[in-house]
């Protein structure tokens, strides 16, 4: 007569694949392993062994966003950082003069060059002419360079430019309400290009639509074209458009009713906005990514396109 054999595996008990020396009966239900209950992991049906967890985990979307982003660990952190970068540059107003700050007239968006004089109320520069200001009709002026002239970064510096406390609490506001829950379902780089492609497209519009020697500035743009991202991927998603209609229609009645807004900013935003949602909402998931990337990129380029176009035709 033999011994049985003290080896479980040599009975035909299962063990652990884990731990050999451990009977079970239980399996995974994916790869089919037997696992103690050391090494079960709770599943939607069964359990699962450690391996196909982890292989789940590399494999899984869990951590992608609705659009293909990288999800955020914390969707506010980028609508905190424009906010900050915004307050601070409108501290550096108040530090330097505020209406009359030379930061207005370096930041701000002109097309084309104007005179700035500090005999005036200060706030927006006069449109002048350049000669006019270098013959100093003003005792004070001094030319300021526009878009047309070269200052180019007045295209996307203006769109971090206040100086009532009304606008950028206005525009913060509504940054704070809207930004995270868009780069909670874009993701934060996806968000960040809907924000700066949307003040740019503003920015292009207030270059083509308003006067020649006109000041703008305010993130009112990029945050137009937030309103106008939110409307698009509300509508992808089948939601309730009552509230973002209800919104857009009192923010552009505003536009339109209130003196010295500008309209052509806003209409610009909230268009590019919409173009950009439409471009990351609407890819074909196969191929997602790469047709994110050529859409936006295909609209930076048509931008910039009109940036040159305005310029030649300024200057």
């Amino acid at each position: 007569m033999t011994q049985p054999s003290g080896d479980p595996a040599a009975t035909g008990v299962p063990t652990c694949y884990r731990h050999p020396d451990r009977e079970t009966w239980i399996r995974c239900q994916r790869c089919d392993r037997p696992i103690c209950p050391d090494c079960m992991r709770d599943a939607a049906v069964g359990f699962h062994c450690p391996q196909c967890v982890q292989e789940a985990n590399r494999s899984s979307r869990q951590n992608r966003a609705v659009y293909g982003g990288e999800r955020s660990a914390d969707p506010r952190l980028t609508s905190y950082v424009l906010i900050a970068i915004n307050a601070l540059v409108w501290l550096g107003v108040l530090a330097t003069g505020w209406k009359n700050s030379d930061l207005i007239a370096r930041l701000a968006l002109v097309p084309k060059g104007t005179c700035e004089s500090l005999s005036s109320d200060g706030y927006y520069p006069t449109a002048l002419g350049e000669r006019l200001c270098t013959l100093g009709t003003q005792g004070d002026g001094h030319w300021v360079p526009g878009v047309a002239d070269g200052a180019v970064w007045q295209l996307i510096t203006s769109q971090f430019l206040h100086v009532e406390v009304w606008h950028i609490a206005g525009n913060m506001l509504a940054l704070w309400m809207l930004g995270p829950q868009l780069e909670n379902v874009l993701g934060r780089t996806r968000f960040l290009a809907l924000y700066l492609l949307s003040g740019l497209a503003g920015s292009v519009a207030v270059l083509w639509l308003s006067g020649a020697g006109q000041l703008t500035l305010g993130a009112s743009g990029a945050i137009y074209g937030l309103f106008g991202a939110y409307a698009v991927i509300a509508h992808k998603v089948r939601a309730d458009l009552r509230s973002i209609a209800t919104l857009v229609a009192v923010n552009l009645f505003i536009t339109f009713a209130v003196p010295n807004i500008s309209w052509q900013g806003h209409l610009g935003g909230i268009a590019g906005g919409a173009l950009v949602a439409a471009v990351l909402a609407y890819a074909p998931r196969a191929r997602r990514t790469q047709v994110q990337a050529l859409g936006l990129g295909g609209f930076l380029l048509v931008l910039v396109a009109l940036v040159a176009l305005r310029v030649a035709a300024l200057s």
